[in-house]
C-alpha cells in the first residue's frame, strides 16, 4: 500500500500564537511545541508569555504585544520572522471579555476595545504575516472565534459582534488567499475552562453544561488546541473558510 504524500507533522514549522500567555493560547503553544514547531508565544503580558515559552522549551520564544496596537503588530511580526526564519502558521487567539449592558456608560469603550482586540487585530496580524506566509509551502491561518459568533448571550453584544465579524473575516480571507494555497479557517469554542470563565462558579458551570451541551461538561483548552493543530497540518490542504464549533454539542442541542 503506498504511503501518504501529505504530511501530518508540523515539525520544523514556525508558528505565531497570540494570546498565548494563558488558556487556549497556552495549550496551543505547548501542543505545537511538543509537535516540533518553533513557536512565537505572543501575549500582552510579557511575564505570562515568558513563562509559557519556558514551559514549551528551546523551540519557543516570548514576545510582548498588545495586538490592538497596529504599529507594534508590524514591528513584532517582522522581528518574529527574523528570529524564527519565517512564518508558516498564524493562530489569532487573543481575546478579551466584553460583557456590557447597552445602557452602561462604559459601553462605547468596551465596544471599541472588543473590536480592536478580537477583529481589527486579526486582519492586521494576517496582513503583517502575509509576506512571510507567502514564502511557506503550507501556510495556515486559524482565527479563534466563538459560539457567540453563531448565537448570542444576553448583555454580550460587543463580544458577539466581534466574534461574528471573525467568522466573516475568515470566509473573506479564505476566498482572497485561496488562489495562493493559503488556508484560513476559524474555530468557535463553546464553554471552555479559561481565564475568561474563571469567574463563573463551579456549580454554575456544571448547571450550564448539563443544561446546554450534549457532552454535559465544560471543555478543556487542550481540546481546542488539538482541533487547531488539525487545521494547520500540511495535510489539511483542502479545508478553508470553515467555522468549526468546538463546543461539546452546544450548537447542536435544542433542549
Amino acid at each position: 500500500m503506498p504511503s501518504p504524500t501529505l504530511s501530518r507533522s508540523i515539525a520544523g514549522r514556525t508558528a505565531i500564537i497570540t494570546g498565548a500567555g494563558s488558556g487556549m493560547g497556552r495549550a496551543t503553544a505547548l501542543l505545537f511545541s511538543a509537535e516540533g514547531a518553533a513557536v512565537a508565544v505572543v501575549d500582552r503580558d510579557a511575564a505570562a508569555a515568558a513563562a509559557v515559552a519556558a514551559e514549551c522549551g528551546g523551540g519557543a520564544r516570548a514576545y510582548a504585544l498588545d495586538v490592538a496596537d497596529g504599529e507594534a503588530v508590524a514591528r513584532v511580526v517582522a522581528q518574529i520572522a527574523a528570529d524564527l526564519g519565517g512564518i508558516d502558521i498564524l493562530v489569532n487567539n487573543a481575546g478579551v471579555s466584553s460583557f456590557c449592558a447597552l445602557d452602561d456608560p462604559a459601553y462605547e469603550e468596551v465596544w471599541t476595545r472588543a473590536l480592536a482586540v478580537m477583529l481589527t487585530a486579526q486582519q492586521r496580524m494576517v496582513r503583517a504575516c502575509l509576506p512571510f506566509l507567502r514564502q511557506s509551502d503550507a501556510a495556515r491561518i486559524v482565527n479563534i472565534a466563538s459560539t457567540e459568533g453563531l448565537g448570542a448571550t444576553l448583555g454580550d453584544t460587543p463580544y458577539v459582534a466581534a466574534k461574528t465579524g471573525v467568522i466573516g473575516l475568515t470566509r473573506g480571507l479564505a476566498v482572497d488567499l485561496g488562489p495562493e494555497g493559503i488556508t484560513v479557517n476559524c474555530i468557535c469554542p463553546g464553554p471552555i475552562r479559561t481565564a475568561m470563565t474563571d469567574a463563573v462558579a463551579e456549580e454554575h458551570k456544571v448547571i450550564f453544561a448539563k443544561r446546554r451541551t450534549a457532552l454535559r461538561r465544560y471543555g478543556e483548552p487542550e481540546e481546542v488546541a488539538h482541533i487547531t493543530l488539525s487545521l494547520v497540518l500540511p495535510a489539511a490542504s483542502y479545508i478553508t473558510g470553515a467555522a468549526i464549533p468546538v463546543d461539546g454539542g452546544l450548537m447542536a442541542r435544542n433542549a
